[in-house]
């Protein structure tokens, strides 16, 4: 197959860029009703981004190791020419749709996924925190390598996707005209992804289109001013912390537990879920279906 370019290497210099000229437009121009910048945090952020790049380092041996076995055993095979890519490119999002999903509304997925959604601040920052457990993506592209897709495209187009959502991760962009922000992700998209009240969780999964969000009932236009972060916010920048306080909680949940359906609950269920025997802390609301919302819970 001919040679697909690194898309986030030669990103790099653009997501500096954009991001030292947010910074300065809050400097000169700050605004009360965004959430900005804040030393630790984004520090926190950018030491995630960098960690995730090791760690993912990692995961990609045995993930490659896979993904090549089921290329190899399929006996199909879909070219890299200038109309497939397109195609490629729309199933990989597609199935990336799919994945966040699932990392919404599977506990131990979320556990994975909820570091990007544990800062307070919402700011190109933000976009590099990436966790360092995407171990849990690689299943949701197995359909595209069986049909014949070379694993090394559906990395390009993965690569495509996240950069794209780079850009989206800004209160400095308002709404974009109407067919826009009806085909695409947006950063007023993403800013409802982003948001903790309750009428905004779990919703707008989408990566560099919103459409599957409104095919499959997930849309939620931005309205009220979001409040960033977690229904219950971990209060820390120590990256260890941030990357596995989740996991840890699930430990203790599943030590907690008194039969196994309630472990396999803990694990599996939404990370909101508690069995039908335990109420929910005062002042909450009881805990909805995993398929209607992930409860944010940390």
């Amino acid at each position: 197959m001919p040679h697909l370019p690194d898309v986030v290497l030669w990103s790099v210099p653009a997501f500096i860029l954009l991001t030292a000229l947010e910074l300065v437009s809050y400097r000169l121009h700050p605004d009360d009703r965004s959430e900005g910048y804040e030393a630790k945090d984004a520090a926190t952020s950018i030491g995630m981004g960098l960690g995730s790049l090791l760690f993912d380092a990692l995961w990609k041996i045995p993930i490659v190791a896979i993904y090549t076995a089921v290329y190899e055993l399929t006996p199909l095979r879909v070219p890299v020419l200038w109309w497939t890519l397109p195609l490629m490119l729309l199933a990989q999002d597609f199935f990336y749709y799919w994945s966040h999903r699932g990392h919404h509304v599977v506990r131990v997925l979320w556990a994975c996924h909820v570091v990007h959604h544990s800062s307070r601040k919402f700011n190109l920052t933000t976009a590099l925190r990436q966790p360092w457990t995407s171990l849990t993506v690689w299943p949701f592209y197995v359909p595209m390598i069986a049909l014949g897709v070379h694993p090394a495209a559906v990395a390009f187009c993965s690569s495509v996707n996240l950069v794209y959502q780079f850009w989206v991760h800004t209160e400095r962009v308002g709404t974009l005209p109407r067919p826009v922000e009806y085909v695409l992700n947006t950063a007023s998209h993403h800013r409802v992804h982003h948001a903790s009240q309750g009428g905004y969780l779990d919703r707008n999964f989408g990566g560099i289109l919103i459409v599957w969000d409104r095919m499959f009932g997930s849309f939620v236009p931005e309205g009220e001013r979001p409040v960033y972060g977690l229904t219950k916010n971990i209060d820390t920048y120590n990256p260890l912390r941030v990357a596995t306080h989740e996991y840890a909680a699930i430990a203790r949940d599943v030590r907690a537990a008194r039969t196994w359906r309630e472990r396999a609950g803990r694990v599996f269920r939404g990370p909101g879920w508690q069995p039908p025997s335990v109420s929910p802390p005062r002042g909450e609301a009881p805990a909805a279906p995993a398929a209607a919302t992930s409860g944010r819970a940390a």
